[in-house]
């Protein structure tokens, strides 16, 4: 029989301590993709209640029924259950997602999207490819077979996804993007003419490689609307036949899709979104790992179960920082012209989420001067962000509050003026009740 282990004397674990140290201390300076496969986030294991897995769960239970379409498959009833408008649909004709050999420029792949989830379709495709946003595990990815005979589900990714939608493109979690490239006459990346994951911070003229775009710009000019003929690898971009769209039919046939348009104001939403999405999961991920690993540390130094090391509160307050940056849309593009979509999306976009006493909402579009009239993200109200962990929320919010009350003087948010600072604040006091629970203390 083998006699009970003595504790380590203290000196003993120290040494371990100081080895564990140096380990997080390794992991935290790598790409989360390291560590996030592993408990405390166990991504590909870990039970999710996104929208995607609820729909499903009401389609066994025999709450919710899906509809087969002839021409679209389950594309418009997977929508309408999902809440995702059609006014949403943007077309990519670049071959850089799951099933590129669907997609070219004469048949690109449309992309609906709510605050939520996202909805792939390709013509002839075998499946719809979902992205949805589970309030703790981030970007959950599905695909949904497309043939009519087969049993209706959704098959959740175990990591296939993740060598392009986990990286630093995606702030090192599962998570979006949107990626502006050039392409040849098939559709395939041109590389050496540049490669862009693009925000709400990108110069205009690096967007929208790869997607068809309408709507109109004024006198900015974006890659979009563009494929290169010439077989050199150095061909330039003429960026000025694809300007100022408005009618796709000119250049790709629309009848096959739900919209004729791929609307430009919805395409600059789905930027700003996607990289916010990965904001939110980044700081979760970060403060998680980083708790559990002092609470590790704790049982080697006899520390106090919950007592939280200076080493996690810099890891967390790191990933505080680059949210709030997103949340608050440091370094925003300024445009150079007014900017108009070529749908309704703008409107019902806008419609949407909670408004003050005055009628103000964080969803309110400006597209004269920015994107947003009050560039604060409305994400702040979704599940993601209120299931960030208490510590990482609280902080975000007061950090939110220091810039917006003007003791945070942090290079970056000029274009926060005193008056949209003021109208920020008051829609955030009225429409978000922990906010002002927050505090204004930092």
């Amino acid at each position: 029989m083998t006699p009970p282990s003595k504790p380590l004397p203290f000196a003993s674990r120290l040494l371990v301590a100081i080895c564990c140290w140096g380990l997080a201390f390794i992991a935290s300076a790598t790409a989360q993709t390291d560590s996030f496969e592993l408990p405390p986030i166990d991504y590909l294991n870990a039970p999710v209640n996104d929208a995607v897995a609820r729909l499903a769960q009401q389609i066994k239970a025999g709450e919710q029924q899906l509809r087969y379409d002839d021409k679209h498959g389950y594309l418009p009833s997977v929508l309408e259950a999902l809440d995702i408008p059609i006014s949403s649909q943007t077309l990519v004709f670049s071959k850089t997602s799951l099933q590129l050999h669907r997609i070219s420029p004469r048949r690109p792949r449309a992309l609906y999207f709510n605050d939520d989830v996202y909805v792939g379709w390709c013509q002839q495709g075998d499946v719809l490819e979902l992205a949805a946003t589970d309030s703790k595990q981030g970007a959950i990815f599905y695909t949904m077979s497309q043939d009519p005979d087969a049993p209706i589900e959704f098959t959740r990714d175990r990591g296939q996804c993740l060598t392009c939608h986990a990286s630093s493109r995606t702030q090192d979690v599962p998570g979006y993007l949107v990626r502006s490239v050039i392409v040849d006459a098939i559709g395939n990346p041109k590389l050496s003419s540049g490669t862009y994951t693009t925000d709400n911070r990108t110069p205009f003229h690096q967007r929208f490689g790869g997607w068809y775009v309408s709507g109109k710009h004024g006198s900015m000019r974006h890659r979009g609307n563009f494929i290169s003929l010439d077989r050199s690898e150095d061909s330039p971009v003429d960026t000025e036949p694809g300007a100022n769209q408005t009618e796709l039919s000119k250049l790709v046939r629309t009848e096959p899709y739900l919209s004729d348009s791929s609307d430009l104001v919805a395409l600059m939403v789905l930027e700003h979104q996607t990289q916010m999405h990965n904001a939110i999961a980044a700081a979760n991920f970060e403060t998680r790992m980083a708790l559990a690993q002092s609470y590790q540390m704790n049982e080697l130094l006899d520390r106090p179960a919950d007592f939280v090391s200076d080493i996690a509160e810099r890891r967390i307050s790191g990933a505080v920082q680059r949210l709030v940056d997103q949340l608050l849309m440091k370094n925003d593009f300024a445009f150079e012209s007014p900017v108009e979509g070529t749908t309704s999306f703008a409107k019902e976009f806008s419609a949407r989420g909670p408004r003050d006493q005055r009628g103000r909402s964080l969803r309110q579009l400006d597209l004269n001067a920015r994107l947003f009239r009050y560039p604060c993200s409305y994400l702040i109200y979704s599940d993601a962000f209120t299931a960030l962990p208490v510590q990482t929320r609280l902080q975000a919010m007061k950090r939110t509050r220091a810039i917006l009350e003007s003791r945070d003087r942090e290079a970056g948010f000029e274009h926060l003026t005193p008056n949209a600072k003021t109208e920020i604040l008051e829609i955030l006091e009225a429409t978000l009740p922990e906010f002002s629970e927050a505090g204004s203390g930092i």
